[in-house]
């Protein structure tokens, strides 16, 4: 029988105790120190209307209002001037009534799960056809119709000891529905059940994915991935406005050249993010100046290697391009996370 050393013996035994002992909020500073924490997060840790940690630790039922992604964005695509007119997506957070901005089809793919052929929903009527863009058009002086919407239904992290004992699996749905008092069938199941099953989908070639269902394992799916992190970021806006035009300012950074950790934020009864490593990813953080004089930091993602999407994803069918020919890049929503390595 194989004895770990006393200091790995200790090492171990103190990364069994922080997840047990520690808030989020102290883990992070305990995995991350000196790094700051995103907006994205810290809107997410406490939310005041989200009650639901107490109940779920003393096996309580609780209704909870499922969490959507958050950005839309008419493309005014056709438009004379000359403009570039971006969506900067995330998930579906409604469903189509049949009514002119009824939204999105709940069972539409998520445009962040690159397995996935576009539905002719999202094709000829969803606002996130125009989700993606090419890494040329990203420069100072361009100008984007954008549209950053604060996603008001932030649904928050649970604690890593309560999500633990929480299943997230196709085969217990049932008691997945029963715990959060989610009837069957309605639109919050559905999100549920989509966004578990893109969870258990296989990662693309060339890429890592795991579905992270408290911070805590989100921040240790990200370290043992790029080993030490540098930073972790989030699209930033000043204040909520309706869409307007954004020209790229002066500043483009770009936040590294290959490997990333992308986490995006998932349609479920608390906080989810499909992360994915890729050692073919740009990332950059983009300024942004609004029209109206609002100004944001605006995160983009480059795929640099698109060759084992699927040929009728989305963004070959509006960009006109065919896999594997031409980076691919889109903007991030304010509530998805990149992880930077050092």
């Amino acid at each position: 029988m194989k004895v770990l050393s006393p200091i790995l013996a200790c090492l171990a035994l103190a990364v069994v105790v922080s997840h047990a002992v520690l808030s989020p909020e102290q883990y992070w500073s305990y995995k991350l120190p000196n790094i700051p924490m995103p907006k994205a997060v810290k809107e997410i840790l406490h939310p005041a209307h989200f009650g639901v940690f107490a109940e779920l630790m003393e096996e309580k039922s609780t209704s909870v209002n499922v969490g959507g992604g958050g950005v839309n964005v008419n493309t005014g695509k056709g438009k004379p001037g000359g403009d570039t007119h971006v969506n900067v997506g995330g998930k579906g957070v409604g469903v189509n009534t049949g009514k002119p901005g009824g939204g999105t089809h709940v069972n539409d793919p998520d445009p962040f799960n690159y397995l996935y052929a576009a539905s002719e929903t999202q094709i000829h009527e969803d606002p996130n056809v125009a989700l993606f863009f090419l890494e040329k058009d990203m420069h100072p002086g361009a100008t984007m119709s954008l549209h950053f919407i604060e996603n008001t239904e932030k649904s928050a992290f649970l604690p890593y000891q309560t999500a633990q004992k929480i299943p997230f699996s196709s085969d217990k749905l049932p008691e997945i529905f029963n715990k959060f008092s989610v009837k069957p069938g309605s639109v919050k199941a559905e999100m549920m059940k989509n966004t578990i099953k893109e969870c258990e989908q296989p990662a693309i070639e060339g890429e890592e994915k795991y579905c992270a269902t408290s911070l805590e394992s989100m921040i240790d799916y990200s370290i043992s991935k790029l080993g030490k992190v540098d930073q972790a970021v989030s699209t930033e806006v000043e204040k909520q406005t309706p869409m307007q035009k954004y020209t790229i300012a002066a500043g483009v950074q770009k936040m590294t050249d290959d490997k990333a950790v992308v986490c995006h934020k998932q349609n479920y009864a608390y906080a989810v993010f499909y992360c994915h490593k890729s050692e073919t990813t740009r990332a950059y953080m983009v300024p942004l100046e609004g029209a109206g004089g609002t100004k944001a930091k605006a995160l983009a993602v480059c795929h640099t290697d698109t060759s084992a999407w699927n040929p009728k994803h989305l963004a070959f069918q509006f960009l006109k391009v065919e896999p594997g020919t031409i980076p691919v890049c889109h903007f991030l929503p304010r509530d998805h996370i990149v992880w930077v390595p050092k």
